[in-house]
């Protein structure tokens, strides 16, 4: 139910999708903490615990959902700690079991393999969302890949690029985004079962010292949960390295995310592309005929945030004392979430804007045309070199010719007539339509038609069809 007297966060309210906000709700935590218990309560009979019984087990797997709430608040309240509040409540439901609930454990046996459990999730979710932005900027940089634009450094015109090609340099970003994203999900481990400070002393206890059977209680652990690794070494929580490398690559995708969007913007405002609007969307409260970008925009917004993060996560790794100390316990229950909900937002976006963005041609020749004579006055001084021009001299008059232009453009409104100044100057040798035809945008793009579609098919494609699973429904998958 959506509260009105109290603040919620817009991320859960307004942004992230129900899909990522349930894997870091508490229904999703406090459940994972009980099948952990039940893990370990399995693991620990298998071992020749006696007192665990199929009875205490199945008693405890029966109540693994049901999760009695307003016990374990009442319990917080006295105790003042979380994870003995939920053990407590878990014992009401389970009366039989409550003396074997989370025996030799401590805190972090239930928090951090939850979280390295939900972090698994949500990052295979952010998966799923890249790869569709993924194929769908492919789908488009082919679409687009002949259409000749602008080119700009300092956002100056430059040489003419096609809008393809710049939406493969969005594309290329997202892709190293995926290689690193599949790197962190296949380097998660769980932290196991290691005690207070990392050392077993007290399973050591249980098991009699039977190093092997302490061993072995972290691979059952590990296999019921769906995990073959775990870390061999431990304090009593996970490296939180490991938080950094996850917020560092959703920073990455962020990033990637707000430079496309800024490129969108700019080509916005020169009226060239235009991300979705709907047919009653209000672009402003005061400028009726305005057509905001409003989703680029809130990419931009929310990517900040994100981006910001590594910084937290960085700053609680160094502070982690010896074994662990409880600084990184607040501060990870917001960043760590937070920083999957508001990328799990940014890619929905981007997946709609890349979906509904629509290509001016008309407006793209027409400023073309206007920058061409002076994007091609180094292809009009290689041609007049090979027909036996000095190159030093024709830079000389070209570039003179070329700030008289600019001054008949800027200084008197008029349209640039370089290309007629250059046919009128012998030292050139050329007819106006021979100088045109050198304009021509197709020659003047080099590669960058078929540099995407390279790119596409030696790189892209076959990501993308490794993946076929995960991207078949995309429309449904990632427009949500």
């Amino acid at each position: 139910m959506n509260r009105t007297d109290i603040y919620q966060s817009p991320l859960t309210g307004r942004y992230a999708s129900k899909e990522m906000q349930k894997i870091f709700s508490d229904d999703q935590k406090f459940s994972t903490w009980r099948k952990l218990w039940v893990a370990l309560a399995k693991a620990e009979q298998r071992l020749g615990v006696k007192e665990i019984t199929d009875e205490k087990i199945q008693e405890l797997a029966e109540h693994i959902f049901d999760i009695n709430y307003d016990v374990a608040r009442a319990r917080e309240r006295e105790v003042r700690h979380d994870v003995m509040s939920h053990v407590y409540a878990y014992g009401v439901q389970c009366p039989k079991a409550a003396g074997i609930i989370h025996l030799g454990a401590t805190s972090c046996f239930v928090t951090d393999n939850t979280d390295i459990l939900n972090f698994y999730e949500a990052l295979k979710l952010v998966k799923k969302r890249l790869l569709g932005v993924i194929k769908l900027l492919a789908d488009l940089c082919y679409e687009h890949k002949g259409i000749a634009t602008l080119g700009y450094t300092h956002f100056q015109p430059a040489s003419p690029v096609t809008v393809g090609k710049r939406e493969a340099i969005w594309l290329q970003n997202f892709m190293e985004d995926l290689e690193q994203l599949d790197f962190v999900i296949s380097s998660l481990k769980l932290l196991g079962c290691r005690g207070a400070t990392g050392t077993s002393s007290t399973f050591m206890d249980i098991f009699d010292g039977d190093e092997e059977k302490v061993k072995e209680l972290d691979k059952i652990i590990a296999e019921e949960m769906g995990f073959d690794k775990v870390y061999p070494i431990s304090g009593q929580t996970y490296t939180r390295n490991l938080d950094f490398r996850i917020i560092s690559v959703l920073a990455s995708i962020n990033i990637s995310a707000q430079k496309m969007a800024k490129d969108i913007r700019l080509q916005q405002h020169d009226k060239e592309i235009e991300e979705p609007f709907e047919k009653k969307q209000i672009g402003s409260s005061a400028m009726a005929y305005k057509r905001n970008p409003m989703r680029c925009e809130r990419i931009c917004s929310l990517s900040r945030y994100v981006i910001a993060q590594p910084a937290i996560a960085a700053a609680t790794a160094v502070d982690q004392w010896d074994e662990r100390t409880l600084d990184d316990s607040a501060v990870r229950r917001i960043s760590n979430p937070e920083a999957f909900l508001a990328t799990d937002a940014v890619l929905i976006i981007t997946a709609n804007i890349i979906d509904g963005l629509v290509v001016y041609n008309k407006v793209i020749e027409k400023r073309l045309a206007e920058e061409l004579p002076f994007m091609a006055t180094e292809n009009i001084i290689m041609e007049a070199a090979k027909r036996g021009g000095n190159r030093q001299e024709l830079h000389e008059h070209i570039r003179v010719h070329s700030m008289e232009a600019g001054k008949r453009v800027k200084l008197e409104g008029k349209e640039n007539d370089l290309l007629a100044r250059i046919a009128e100057d012998p030292i050139f040798g050329m007819t106006l339509e021979e100088v045109k035809e050198i304009c021509n945008p197709n020659k003047l793009v080099g590669r960058a038609e078929n540099q995407v579609v390279d790119y596409l098919t030696e790189y892209v494609y076959p990501v993308l069809d490794k993946n076929a699973e995960m991207v078949k429904d995309i429309n449904k998958e990632v427009l949500v």
